[in-house]
C-alpha cells in the first residue's frame, strides 16, 4: 500500500462513467445553472432579470470552470468536485503524517477516505460541499504547519463557498489565537515584536479571508446587473443588504423534506440522502439504480467509537492532537444542533468527514502495534463493506432485490 496506489484508486473510483446518470442529480440543477450563469453574465441570472442566490460564487465557479474546460455536459459540471475528491485524499494523507508523524497511519488516513461511499457520492456529484471540505482541510493543514498566510487564503476560499466555513475559521483562529498567547508567556522580553506579530496575524487571519471573500463577489460588483446591485449607491451597502437576505433565508428555511435529517442521526447514518432513484428496465422483473449518499457504514459506526475513545484521551491526558481532532469535528458538526427547526440534510456531514476519519485512524494508532491482526482484518471489513455498497454509490443497474438487500434500515430508503 502507498500513496500514489490509494491515489490512482481513488481516481479511478470518482472519474469512471462519471457522466452517468444523465440529467441533473439532486440539487445540482442549482449549482450548475448558477455556473452557466457566471460563464454568461458573472453574476446569476433568471431569465433576463437578477435571480437571487443564497450561497457564495466560488463552488459554482470551480464547477463552471469544469463546464468551460470539458463542455456543458455532466462529465464537465462534475468533473470539478471529482478533481477535488482525489486532492482532498492526499490531503488527509498530509495532515495525518503532521499529526501522527507515522506514514502507516498516514496512508491508512487517506485509505478509509478513498474507501468512504460518502466521500465518493459527493466527488461524483456538483454540489458544493465537496469544495468546502477540501478548503477547511486544506486550511486545516496549514494550520497545523503554522503557515498563515495559506490558513487565511484557505479559510477565505472555504468562506466564498459557503457560510458555514465561518465555524471552522473561528475555531482556527482561536487555535492560533491560543498559541500566540502560549508564546508570548514563554518569551516576555520581546514585547515590541509581539505587537508586530499580532497586526500580522490580524493581517492574515482576518483581513487576507475578508478580502478574498469580497473579492469572490467581483462579477457581481462590476457587471451591475445582480440582485440588489443598485439597492444603494454605494455597492457594498447593497452587498450587506443582500447578505441580510441570504441569512434571513438560511435561518427561516424550515420546509418539510422527505430525506431531511436532524443531526443526531448523522454520525450513525440514521437517514441518508438519496440523490437519485430510477428503475430501468433491465433482465429482471424489476430492477433499481440509485446514488445514496451513505458513508461506508463500518467507518463512520467504528469512527463513531473512536470519538469516544478520543474523548477520554484528550481529557485525561490533554492530548493536543486529539483535541485539533476533535475541534474539526466539532466546528463542523456541532452547530447544526442549535437549528432544529431548520431543514438540514446528513450529506452535510462530508464537511467534518476528513475529522471522523483522523478520529478512527487516532484509534487505529493506539491498537496497531499489539493488534496488527485484527487491524488488518478491520481494513479487509470496510473495503468489502466498501465494495458491496458500491452500487448505490454509483448508480450501478441491480435487481430490486439486490438494491433492498443494501437498504439495512428501513430508514435508508
Amino acid at each position: 500500500m502507498n500513496l500514489i496506489g490509494i491515489l490512482l484508486f481513488s481516481a479511478i473510483l470518482r472519474l469512471w462513467n462519471l457522466g452517468s446518470p444523465k440529467g441533473f442529480i439532486f440539487d445540482e440543477v442549482y449549482y450548475v445553472d448558477g455556473a452557466r450563469d457566471y460563464l454568461k453574465y458573472y453574476v446569476e441570472m433568471d431569465k433576463s432579470k437578477a435571480e437571487f442566490i443564497v450561497h457564495p460564487p466560488i463552488g459554482k465557479w470551480l464547477i463552471a470552470l469544469g463546464i468551460k474546460v470539458f463542455g456543458d455536459h455532466e462529465f464537465g459540471w462534475r468533473i470539478a468536485g471529482a478533481i477535488i475528491g482525489v486532492a482532498s485524499v492526499y490531503l488527509i494523507h498530509r495532515a495525518a503524517r503532521t499529526l501522527f508523524q507515522s506514514e502507516f497511519l498516514a496512508l491508512s488516513a487517506a485509505l478509509l477516505t478513498s474507501l468512504d461511499g460518502l466521500h465518493l457520492v459527493m466527488s461524483r456529484t456538483a454540489l458544493l460541499d465537496i469544495f468546502l471540505m477540501f478548503f477547511i482541510l486544506l486550511a486545516f493543514n496549514f494550520l497545523l504547519e503554522k503557515r498563515y498566510w495559506l490558513l487565511g487564503i484557505s479559510l477565505g476560499l472555504a468562506c466564498a463557498t459557503k457560510w458555514s466555513a465561518l465555524y471552522y475559521a473561528v475555531a482556527f483562529i482561536a487555535v492560533v489565537i491560543v498559541q500566540e498567547i502560549i508564546r508570548i508567556k514563554t518569551f516576555t522580553e520581546n514585547a515590541p515584536s509581539h505587537r508586530k506579530l499580532t497586526t500580522q496575524r490580524f493581517a492574515q487571519l482576518i483581513l487576507l479571508p475578508s478580502a478574498l471573500y469580497i473579492g469572490s463577489w467581483s462579477g457581481w460588483f462590476f457587471t451591475k446587473t445582480g440582485w440588489d446591485r443598485n439597492w444603494s449607491k454605494n455597492p457594498f451597502i447593497s452587498l450587506w443588504h443582500y447578505h441580510i437576505e441570504m441569512l434571513n433565508f438560511h435561518t427561516g428555511l424550515t420546509e418539510a423534506h422527505s430525506y431531511s435529517a436532524n443531526p443526531w442521526s448523522w454520525l450513525i447514518l440514521g437517514r441518508p440522502t438519496s440523490f437519485f432513484y430510477n428503475s430501468p428496465k433491465c433482465d429482471a422483473a424489476n430492477c433499481s439504480q440509485e446514488i445514496l449518499a451513505l458513508g461506508t457504514p463500518f467507518i463512520w459506526w467504528s469512527a463513531t467509537i473512536a470519538l469516544g475513545v478520543l474523548i477520554g484521551y484528550v481529557l485525561s491526558r490533554r492530548d493536543k492532537r486529539g483535541a485539533l481532532i476533535l475541534l474539526g469535528v466539532a466546528a463542523g458538526y456541532l452547530p447544526w444542533f442549535a437549528f432544529q427547526q431548520r431543514t438540514v440534510f446528513s450529506f452535510y456531514s462530508i464537511v467534518f468527514e476528513p475529522f471522523i476519519i483522523l478520529a478512527l485512524t487516532y484509534m487505529i494508532g493506539l491498537l496497531h502495534q499489539r493488534y496488527k491482526t485484527f487491524i488488518y482484518g478491520f481494513f479487509i471489513a470496510v473495503a468489502l463493506c466498501f465494495l458491496y455498497f458500491l452500487p448505490i454509490y454509483i448508480a450501478q443497474t441491480m435487481t430490486y432485490d439486490e438494491w433492498h438487500a443494501r437498504m439495512w434500515f428501513s430508514s435508508w430508503i
